[in-house]
């Protein structure tokens, strides 16, 4: 089964070929052909996943490695433990997903009218880049694929973004390549200390060859890379505004995927090749993630932008997943893997939402809105309501388990960290989590509950793929009394003075009111998009040990060099 991975990247890769050479006769078809391509990617990783020896978890299985560039000793080195493989099934299931999203509905509008042959383009070379990093098992083959996203990304945000896509891609694209940059210079050293980029061998080294100075110095070198697209705080200022001009696709791929490619590298390379440097760096790393939580969850207190707070509430999130690899604890490490996983599942639904009730209301903006979203669309209300529970850590759902096991570990960090030190960081990581909460309720609050304001028809709607939103306040249709279930933006007709007309006790407004409310619910093509999100978010909080027993014989290989 050695050909798995190299199929799983063929497939998106070679789709890509057709939409160069023969665009015109596939221009009909261009919103099936990616969901084809993105669901044939998604049923291989599925049985990559199946046929998965987890009883051998910490092994790479299904390696390919041939010889790339023999002159200078690389090879193409690909494999799946259990590390990986559950990143790799969520980035085929979230690229599936966004190809549902775009295939009917308002979306398809404006996929319709946007370059859509480059939009597919797009998404499949992102795919690939996505999916590249998660199975690389040489160092430079991995920030071959770690660079490949960030173009497909760069355009996605600059093409199809909001009004300010020009400045908040040019923002994303400098951060992530200057990070690169500096990553570069630490793998680098690692291969002329070691004489090898081959990351299995590395691994078993245990940082053999390299002076505890010279892994601290590389630590710190990938480390910063790796920060920069996880993000960490204060590396963190280019995400709010990607993600808040980027379409609902690239947010979801954005949050779901790309910042798992910064975690996932902690845990691949950082952590296990350079022991030493991590034993070294460790108080520090676990200092810059409760800063990052605690400032992620002020930070989203303060926002009126729906989009806005969700990215905000990423630099948190994050900010356990660091803790958790600081610990540098089976436990904490577990924990960490865990969240990643969790975030990429919740977050992706949430910003899947955010797209919904932007396509409805014209806007993101909290106060806007106006509240009352249970009243007037109950099935999207209630679907806002569920992510927002699960990203703020209520047992019985997925993001529950991360976040408490990075804390646990902090309880008791590995020998030689201080012990003291890290029960302060749990401290302020709990009232980070308590911070969270109350900004989720917060929103909750301005947007589900409160007094209802109408939502725009549906032939108004401006989809934000390839459509540039029109981000002006939605104006109420008239006083409480007289107001319909729709919305718009224009001025309001002056209202029907008393006695102007006969009435017969009949509003005419009632029954398309009560059609509307049918109708801007959630679509059918939402639900499909949205119900295995919400499926994986129970499963894995009823269940964590489905991903814990996959995950836990890596970490303890992962950790064997550090204790």
């Amino acid at each position: 089964m050695g050909w798995l991975p190299v199929v799983l990247l063929a497939v998106p890769l070679l789709g890509t070929l057709p939409l160069l050479l023969a665009p015109q006769a596939l221009h009909p078809r261009l919103h099936t052909y990616g969901l084809v391509l993105s669901g044939l990617t998604l049923a291989l990783a599925v049985l990559l996943a199946a046929t998965f020896d987890h009883s051998r978890g910490a092994v790479p299985q299904f390696e390919v490695d041939q010889a790339w560039i023999p002159g200078l000793g690389l090879r193409f080195h690909l494999g799946v433990d259990g590390i990986s493989l559950p990143l790799i099934v969520l980035t085929a299931l979230l690229t599936f997903l966004c190809f549902v999203y775009l295939c009917w509905g308002s979306a398809r509008k404006g996929f319709a009218g946007a370059r859509p042959r480059a939009l597919v383009f797009t998404l499949l070379v992102l795919e690939v880049g996505m999916l590249g990093t998660f199975l690389a098992l040489d160092l430079l083959l991995f920030f071959v694929f770690f660079e490949i996203v960030l173009v497909p990304m760069y355009f996605l945000i600059g093409i199809w973004g909001g009004t300010g896509r020009r400045a908040a891609s040019i923002k994303f694209i400098l951060y992530t390549l200057l990070g690169s940059v500096v990553m570069l210079i630490g793998l680098l050293l690692v291969w002329a200390q070691t004489g090898t980029l081959d990351i299995e061998a590395l691994n078993a080294a245990h940082g053999a060859g390299m002076s505890r100075s010279v892994q601290i110095i590389a630590f710190i070198a990938i480390g910063i890379g790796l920060a920069v697209k996880t993000p960490m705080w204060p590396l963190h200022t280019w995400l709010p505004d990607a993600h808040t001009e980027a379409p609902t696709v690239g947010s979801v791929l954005l949050a779901g995927v790309l910042l798992k490619m910064g975690t996932y590298g902690f845990a691949r390379i950082a952590i296990p090749v350079l022991p030493e440097g991590a034993a070294a760096v460790a108080p520090w790393l676990g200092a810059l993630a409760v800063v990052g939580i605690i400032y992620g969850a002020l930070a989203c207190l303060a926002q009126r932008d729906l989009k806005r707070m969700i990215a905000y509430s990423s630099v948190g999130h994050m900010g356990f997943v660091l803790l958790g690899f600081a610990t540098l604890t089976p436990v904490g490490v577990n924990g960490a893997l865990f969240a990643n996983v969790a975030h990429g599942l919740i977050t992706g639904l949430l910003f899947f939402l955010a797209g919904a009730v932007k396509d409805r209301y014209h806007t993101a903006d909290m106060p806007s809105l106006g509240g009352g979203m249970l009243a007037t669309l109950p099935r999207l209300g209630s679907l806002l309501t569920f992510a927002a529970i699960a990203s703020l850590g209520l047992p019985g759902l997925a993001g529950f388990w991360g976040e408490m096991l990075a804390l646990f570990g902090a309880f008791q960090p590995a020998n030689g960290l201080p012990r003291g030190l890290f029960l302060t960081y749990m401290v302020i990581g709990g009232l980070g989590a308590v911070l969270t909460a109350a900004y989720f309720l917060l929103m909750l609050s301005r947007v589900t509950h409160g007094r209802p304001r109408a939502v725009a028809r549906d032939e108004d709607v401006t989809s934000d793929e390839g459509i540039t939103p029109d981000e002006r306040p939605v104006v109420p249709l008239g006083p409480p009394q007289a107001r319909s279930a729709t919305a718009t933006l224009e001025p309001s007709p002056a209202p029907v003075r008393h006695g102007d007309e006969p009435s017969d006790g009949h509003d005419p407004q009632a029954e398309p009111q009560e059609v509307r409310r049918a109708v801007d619910d959630v679509r059918r093509h939402e639900l499909l998009a949205w119900t295995p999100l919400v499926a994986l978010i129970l499963l894995f909080g009823l269940w964590p040990g489905l991903l814990l027993t996959l995950t836990t014989p890596a970490v303890q290989t992962l950790l064997g060099a550090v204790s």
